[in-house]
């Protein structure tokens, strides 16, 4: 292979817009050249290492040292930056470069990374160019420029994503990826916030280690036109709750406010209307004409979120230059002198003409400056391309792409869910009566006994939501755990699923074990995107160098005798599938229910597994099977040293009986309904065997499969709808799988669920059930 052509930042090109009008800004400033000096190049200066001012006129060197280092960190954080942005769109020309938005006009957020330390967790939007490099700077490393770079060529080698998404993070600088756009990271932030505020005022016995130091700042950047994202207003007024009854929440939201989204604008005022009166919430602003300014803004806010333990909100004033990413024209949207007037309020020529007249620089010495970093970035970049265009530089097969999405270890995980705390922690948590000790359990009793189990041996296990401290639940489930556990491990949220899982997975993030409670299914699709887009992905874009473990526990489906309506009685699962590397069990029975539900908190540890466990509402109470009073669905607790016997692995199915003649797969309310048509069915001399799928993502397909052979038919009863139902993947998987007898289905309609006795007219009945069994069979 030809040796890749070199990619030049010089001159005119792709990209050249973003740089062209600083060039008058310098020859203002003075000579390119010292007196006396012939004509040539201009001399190299150490890139992103804070050179000795030389200037004669050095007076902010000589009366504030530190802010004349800090000025030149921040200049050179920003002009590697911008050289960046121009080799985004240069490498894109070539076909080379796979992403264009940039962080030109946004470079004033170094000065947000040099007030805070290396080790404050920082979740970056995409405009986090300078923030990134200025914050490798300070923690010693040379790398930064050749991060960003093996970033915009998609390369294997870039340190965090690996060439799956141009994102900014690494794990020896407390960054973590975000591939945001509309502040969806926010909620994350504020758990990070919670995590270390909570950890800071728990007496040093119940404390357990976190992923930061205690005295961290939690850090979010976003824009002004994502401000109005309804995930940000519900992050910054659950931030503003919390802090009104006195939580501690150091946390900075860094809102960068150019005036657009994309074309349409933000009022002009609109950010600190919104943000600068709020209760509980520190507004500090900065108008971007001052560099030293902007640092001192910065520091004041960090100081107030690390000393003071309360959000603050940061509002930088950025400018728009280059267009929203390099397919964007400006001109179809935006005036000429609009366009020109952001060009005069670039940092970059805002901070050249700081260092000057401040003496930090002389005009000689921020030409060489300014074209050293060109080249800097220039021989970084053009590495960068030779290494993603070398055998094997980019990712080359859909197994190396998914490497990261859900990491299994099946035997740690086992192990994991074996073990128990000690018999004094047990009885610690239980009291004199251990649950072994109880007799048959509910449903809910078995859950809530599991989490308290949990509880002891997880000291960093948190339980977070709606309702589940004070009054336990809705349903009771999580009754007594806050008595038991503490306030700090069981927490009323405010009411925001966004924010409940948005905060659970800051603080999994953080180094803690969460289980938030949703309230109802339906109520799970207002904040679907925080496991799709936040949870999901996050080892996917890290290569699992961050987590976020965490056990959602959704009360859902239908079958409460038509009670609420839809918003009690939702029963479609579809979005829940659709998510890469995300686990979806459903126990219906207090047998196994515990097993399922340590197997999930156990993967959540080992392998940092997202799980969603779908805990049938219309069960939960559920103390008879066949007949009133035959107490057949109960179960005892079984002790802990059965554990391991008793492991349920995650997408292996239950199978119940032994029939000869047909077997049913199903799930959550189907499993009741199938074992009770199934005693109907074997009075009339057919043999059916029931197999309780137990996990919906993955299926246990070879589990169905196994038993669908032992007896030549299939039936589905998926109480979920026809269209999106679970039966749909499970049929599929089924007969890809080559089983070739018959098959059926039996589902809920394509309706939402009414009220009263209306819901059976769409619902799955069991004389649904028993009829398509003798219609397999006929």
């Amino acid at each position: 292979m030809s040796p890749p052509a070199a990619v030049t930042l010089a001159g005119p090109g792709a990209g050249s817009e973003l740089v062209a009008h600083l060039t008058p800004v310098l020859e203002a400033l003075g000579s390119p050249r010292p007196p006396g000096a012939p004509a040539g190049p201009a001399g190299v200066v150490p890139v992103l290492v804070a050179a000795e001012p030389s200037s004669p006129a050095c007076l902010l060197h000589e009366a504030h040292p530190e802010d004349a280092a800090a000025l030149l960190a921040l200049l050179d954080a920003q002009m590697a930056s911008r050289w960046l942005d121009v080799a985004a769109r240069r490498l894109r020309a070539l076909g080379e470069g796979f992403y264009t938005i940039g962080s030109a006009g946004h470079e004033a957020n170094a000065a947000v990374a040099l007030a805070l330390r290396p080790t404050d967790p920082a979740l970056l939007h995409y405009r986090s160019g300078a923030f990134y490099l200025a914050r490798s700077a300070q923690a010693g490393r040379t790398d930064g420029v050749s991060d960003i770079a093996l970033g915009l060529t998609a390369a294997v080698d870039e340190p965090i994503a690996g060439g799956r998404h141009k994102v900014f993070g690494h794990p020896d600088l407390a960054v973590v990826p975000m591939t945001s756009t509309i502040a969806s990271h926010l909620p994350r932030a504020l758990g990070v916030a919670w995590a270390l505020g909570r950890a800071s005022g728990l007496p040093q016995r119940l404390r357990t280690p976190l992923a930061w130091p205690e005295d961290a700042v939690s850090v979010a950047t976003f824009g002004d036109a994502s401000a109005n994202h309804s995930t940000a207003t519900g992050a910054i007024n659950a931030a503003c709750w919390a802090a009104h009854q006195g939580a501690r929440l150091p946390l900075l939201l860094v809102c960068e406010d150019n005036g657009l989204g994309i074309s349409t604008r933000t009022p002009t005022g609109w950010v600190e209307a919104m943000f600068g009166s709020r209760p509980g919430l520190e507004y500090v602003a900065d108008d971007g004409t001052d560099p030293l300014a902007t640092l001192a803004a910065a520091r004041t806010a960090v100081r107030v979120a690390r000393e003071e333990r309360r959000p603050v909100l940061l509002h930088l004033s950025t400018v728009r230059i280059g267009g929203h990413a390099g397919s964007d024209v400006e001109a179809s949207y935006r005036a000429p002198r609009e366009i020109a007037d952001d060009l005069a309020r670039d940092p970059l020529a805002v901070s050249f003409r700081a260092v000057v007249e401040s003496g930090v620089l002389s005009a000689w010495e921020l030409h060489a400056r300014w074209h050293a970093v060109r080249d800097r970035v220039a021989e970084d970049v053009d590495r960068a391309l030779g290494t993603a265009r070398a055998p094997q530089g980019r990712l080359s097969g859909y197994e190396e792409v998914m490497a990261p999405i859900s990491p299994r270890n099946p035997d740690r995980v086992a192990a994991l869910a074996g073990s128990s705390a000690d018999d004094v922690e047990r009885k610690a948590a239980f009291g004199e009566r251990l649950p072994e000790d109880e007799g048959g359990l509910t449903l809910a009793q078995a859950i809530n006994r599991t989490l308290l189990d949990a509880g002891a041996l997880h000291k960093h296990l948190v339980v977070l939501g709606e309702d589940v401290a004070r009054k336990g639940g809705v349903y009771g489930v999580t009754r007594g755990l806050q008595r038991r556990l503490g306030a700090s491990r069981v927490v009323d949220t405010v009411l925001d699923e966004q924010t409940i899982l948005g905060m659970s997975l800051g603080a999994g993030l953080s180094g803690l074990l969460p289980v938030p409670e949703i309230q109802y299914l339906a109520y799970l699709h207002n904040a679907e995107d925080q496991l799709r887009g936040e949870a999901a992905t996050m080892q996917f874009f890290s290569q699992g160098a961050y987590r976020n473990p965490m056990v959602v526990r959704v009360q859902g489906l239908a079958y409460q005798k038509g009670f609420g309506g839809h918003f009690h009685n939702d029963n479609g699962l579809g979005v829940l599938g659709d998510v890469p590397g995300l686990v979806v069990a459903c126990p219906a029975h207090p047998s196994d229910a515990p097993a399922i539900l340590r197997t999930c908190l156990s993967a959540a540890e080992v392998d940092g597994t997202v799980s969603v466990v779908v805990e049938p509402i219309a069960l939960y109470h559920e103390r008879d099977m066949f007949a009133e009073g035959d107490a057949a669905w109960l179960a005892s607790y079984a002790p802990p040293s059965t554990w391991g016997m008793g492991h349920v692995p995650i997408g292996r199915a239950a199978t119940w009986g032994t029939g000869t003649d047909l077997t049913i797969a199903t799930f959550g309310n189907g499993l009741r309904m199938s074992l009770r048509a199934a005693a109907v069915l074997e009075r009339e001399g057919i043999g059916v065997r029931v197999v309780d799928l137990r996990w919906l993502r993955p299926l246990p397909v070879d589990d169905v499969v196994r038993e669908a052979r032992a007896t030549g038919r299939l039936l589905v009863v998926d109480e979920t709808r026809r269209t999106g139902g679970i039966s749909e993947g499970l049929l599929t998987g089924v007969l890809e799988a080559g089983f070739q007898g018959r098959v059926a289905r039996v589902c809920a309609e394509d309706s939402y669920v009414p009220l009263g006795d209306a819901a059976n007219l769409v619902l799955v009945q069991q004389e649904d059930v028993e009829s398509a069994v003798r219609l397999l069979l006929a």
